[in-house]
This record gives structure tokens, sequence and C-alpha cells, in this order.
């Protein structure tokens, strides 16, 4: 009983987490500013 409980939180959590991951998409936040000049990871 104990493990569906916690299996339970854990998929909620997931999915809340990918949830913003979209929202933060559609709404046009990025990690990248798209600024490749300022960008350690380019060069």
């Amino acid at each position: 009983m104990g493990t569906l409980i916690v299996g339970g939180i854990l998929l909620l959590v997931v999915v809340l987490i990918v949830r913003g991951i979209i929202r933060d998409k559609k709404s046009g936040k990025h990690s990248c500013g798209g600024d490749c000049s300022h960008c350690r990871g380019c060069h």
C-alpha cells in the first residue's frame, strides 16, 4: 500500500514538472537566451 502512495506522489510530481516545462515553452521562455555570442556552450 505504501508503495502505491509513494508511486502516486512521484507520478504527480513528474506530471507537474512536465506541465511546467510545456507551459514555459508555449509562453516563449527558454533556458537559452538565443544570443550565441555570449554563450560559453556555443564556442
